[in-house]
């Protein structure tokens, strides 16, 4: 009966779907793009918001990442570093302007910096600045150390680049922040954004007047929707459905090995913090058979941090808490949890041994895995308690350590490389100043390498002090990495230009176009 209803609750969203934008004849004026939206609003600085401002075509930012996640200049031109390695400089390019005409000057970049700073505190979590100033088109950063990957953070959509002096007169949140790239907001819900030409737009020709972007959460819905037509691009078909779509006639697949992780971080204060328990977990899940059989080998096995999509020693680490499930119970035993009333489940000082597994469904691999590692917990006698929230509860419930589990399905490098990513979810939180890390694991080991790593510019020592930093993450059973994903954008042969980056941040761009 479950699925009968899902079914039916499917079409007719599907059919509410295609009525909303699919009621006009198809014209090269608008471009429809099927996505799934986590967005409540467009302030770039609120949650991860400037993700979808980015996504949207809307936001650009001081550098860029290509397909090989090396480091491009976008609105600033150029960089250099003091000998020092405490000053950066960047050229902000000239003839670039707002979407309202008003010039982009490096004054105007320093505020938007600011403004991020200010109203978010995750951004002192990529680098402290002493002073940022503006010397004719020169943005200067002077920062409290070396901060080797510096380019990388200002790549980052939270340090997409705002016009601040229209705060007063437009609210960011509803209507869009002013910014620079191709597209202008035109009205946006959660449901579904609407974006129009910008006619100031600095780098090429914006081919379309419209874009219309519906949110579509279901991944099936999507991949309907672009079946019939009412959407000529969509992002992230599910992996069951991207069969459909092998007619290099009428659609064009772009699919990369993604620089993400589908993560469950685990919380050090609850029934996890034992290490034993918390090994016990991890050697009962069958990774191998979630990814090759259940999500039929769209995803690869997980075991580190770091996916093997890049170079940072994935085959040389090893996991030693591998699938074993005699290893699992006898650790369950160890730590003194045995099934004392027979009735399936451990328990211990008579409490059972519960865990809360918290996930969002807006990427249709979570539940899916939590499902999985549900059965294998039961064969080994742990009850695991799947609790489905809001994607907007998962970064509070992250920081605060409202979890025993919590997925996620986490970009590793997108700063063009790991180490954010390392250092937010397993640096010791002191005194809030890591606030990522709610799960209250803490390592001085750990801690050591991380503070090497702050300040190494050496490519090659980069390299191998996350790969120690990995093992010591593995070793201690720090997280249960459940596998790596593809990413992928499917479109129409109508059009051209749409591509798949490995960052995640360029969907809509002005090199999508209607087909000659």
């Amino acid at each position: 009966m479950k699925r009968w209803l899902f079914l039916v609750f499917t079409l007719i969203f599907s059919a509410a779907i295609f009525a909303g934008c699919g009621s006009d004849k198809a014209d090269n004026s608008t471009l429809k793009v099927g996505v799934t939206n986590f967005a409540d609003s467009l302030e770039p600085t609120e949650n991860y918001f400037g993700w979808v401002v980015m996504r949207y075509g809307m936001g650009e930012a001081l550098a860029k990442f290509d397909e090989k996640m090396n480091v491009q200049p976008w609105l600033a031109e150029s960089w250099k570093i003091s000998d020092d390695h405490l000053t950066w400089t960047f050229k902000i390019r000239d003839g670039v302007k707002f979407s309202n005409g008003k010039d982009l000057t490096a004054e105007a970049v320093k505020a938007s910096i600011e403004r991020a700073f200010a109203k978010n505190k995750r951004a002192e979590t990529f680098f402290k600045y002493k002073e940022i100033k503006a010397d004719g088109q020169n943005l200067i950063i002077t920062t409290e150390k070396p901060e080797p990957n510096m380019p990388g953070f200002l790549a980052d959509p939270l340090f997409l680049i705002v016009d601040t002096s229209v705060e007063g007169e437009r609210d960011f949140a509803k209507q869009g922040p002013i910014c620079t790239g191709p597209y202008v907001c035109e009205s946006f819900t959660k449901e579904k954004a609407v974006m129009k030409k910008n006619p100031h737009y600095w780098d090429g020709e914006v081919p379309y007047e419209t874009v219309e972007i519906p949110s579509i959460d279901d991944p099936n819905t999507r991949a309907m929707a672009l079946q019939s037509g009412e959407v000529d691009m969509a992002v992230n078909i599910g992996a069951g459905d991207i069969g459909l779509f092998n007619d290099t006639s009428k659609f064009h697949v772009d699919r990369i090995a993604s620089l993400r992780v589908v993560l469950a971080r685990i919380n050090q204060k609850g029934v996890l913090g034992d290490p034993k328990v918390r090994a016990a977990f991890i050697s009962m899940c069958d990774r191998k058979s979630y990814n090759e059989i259940i999500l039929k080998g769209t995803f690869i096995e997980g075991k580190a941090p770091i996916p093997p999509s890049m170079d940072y020693g994935f085959d040389q680490l090893t996991d030693p808490n591998h699938y074993d499930v005699e290893r699992a119970k006898k650790l369950l035993d160890e730590a003194g949890w045995k099934d004392t009333d027979g009735d399936g489940i451990r328990d211990k000082d008579g409490k059972p041994l519960s865990v809360d597994f918290v996930i969002y469904n807006s990427r249709a691999e979570l539940p899916i895995y939590a499902e999985a590692v549900q059965a294998d917990a039961k064969k080994v006698g742990i009850d695991v308690k799947i609790k489905s929230v809001d994607y907007n509860l998962i970064d509070k419930m992250g920081i605060n350590g409202e979890y025993d589990l919590l997925i996620s399905n986490i970009t590793t490098a997108n700063t063009g490389d790991p180490e954010i990513f390392l250092n937010w979810y397993w640096r010791t939180n002191k005194d809030g100043d890591n606030p990522q890390n709610g799960s209250g694991y803490s390592n001085p080991a750990l801690d050591a390498k991380f503070a090497e790593l702050s300040t190494e510019f050496d490519k090659a020592k980069r390299r191998q002090l996350m790969i120690d930093i990995q093992q010591i993450i593995m070793n201690d059973g720090a997280g249960l990495f459940l596998g790596y994903p593809e990413t992928n954008i499917i479109s129409s042969t109508k059009i051209t230009g749409a591509t798949m980056y490995p960052s995640d941040y360029y969907w809509v761009t002005n090199k999508i176009r209607p087909a000659k």
